[in-house]
């Protein structure tokens, strides 16, 4: 993509990776998307490593350091391939800390990670939340946020990238309450007048003594504004594809005229972080 391109190719994976095995998990990723070229491809949340760890051991075990682990590297190289972004969930490690955390690699280079801020359930045991602020990356032209999963419940997440400038939000998930966020998500992208990629996995996964655990799929596209461009199926993977219009996320106009970041009254509102209880 170069220049201002009104409009940019999206992927979404939708699979149910195989617990423990990221050189097999990143082996179907690689043929599920064959010769597609993207400006944007995201994969759900923990896409190499699977989900139900039952404690830290097994998470460190699966973790990789950025930017020089075997996944970023190979990523890297399926960036190259496909033409643009690559955002995928993977256990990132920083010294003794394990984080819940996105690879973001583009034109084949390493170019940041996003660790989770608002962990889910018995993430809470494994993982150390997120202590990076929300970012956004520019890669020729396009510029892509990222959050995981549960971080949809907060609308300040999504708030707080469309005003970093996000094109689009990506959005790495491992959903289990089913229909909740794709409810939730067209709001998100109408309030924001940003596009979001939610790639969601499929399958059941089931760990003693952990939950067993059935993710919802139907895997997400909307451009900003709200409009549904691409949806995958409940059960069963999928590359699920949509061009989607920058407009809304650029111009950042209601049909009515009003500018929707010049009137915000943040002077009003309250200050959202002195409310922490």
């Amino acid at each position: 993509m170069s220049g201002s391109a009104p409009s940019i190719e999206v992927a979404l994976v939708q699979l149910a990776p195989e617990f423990g095995n990221p050189s097999a998990n990143l082996d179907r990723v690689e043929a599920m998307l064959g010769d597609v070229e993207a400006a944007l491809v995201v994969l759900p949340e923990l896409a190499t490593s699977g989900y139900s760890f039952i404690d830290r051991a097994e998470v460190r075990a699966a973790s990789e350091t950025f930017p020089h682990g075997p996944t970023t590297e190979r990523l890297a190289a399926l960036s190259k391939r496909t033409g643009g972004f690559v955002v995928a969930g993977f256990v990132e490690r920083d010294g003794d800390h394990l984080y819940n955390a996105a690879v973001i690699v583009a034109g084949g280079q390493p170019v940041g990670t996003y660790r989770k801020v608002h962990l889910f359930g018995f993430e809470r045991e494994i993982f150390d939340v997120g202590n990076r602020p929300f970012a956004v990356h520019e890669h020729d032209g396009l510029t892509v946020g990222t959050m995981i999963c549960f971080d949809w419940v907060y609308p300040e997440a999504a708030r707080s990238l469309a005003l970093l400038g996000a094109d689009v939000i990506a959005h790495p998930s491992n959903l289990v309450l089913p229909g909740r966020c794709q409810a939730a998500m067209p709001i998100r992208a109408m309030e924001n007048l940003v596009a979001t990629a939610t790639a969601n996995r499929h399958g059941v996964e089931h760990r003693e003594p952990r939950p067993r655990l059935a993710f919802t799929g139907e895997s997400l596209l909307l451009e900003g504004g709200g409009r549904e461009v691409a949806r995958g199926p409940a059960e069963g993977g999928a590359v699920v594809r949509g061009r989607i219009d920058l407009g809304a996320s650029r111009l950042k106009r209601f049909p009515s005229g009003n500018d929707l970041f010049v009137e915000r009254r943040p002077d009003l509102y309250v200050d959202w972080s002195s409310q922490a209880q």
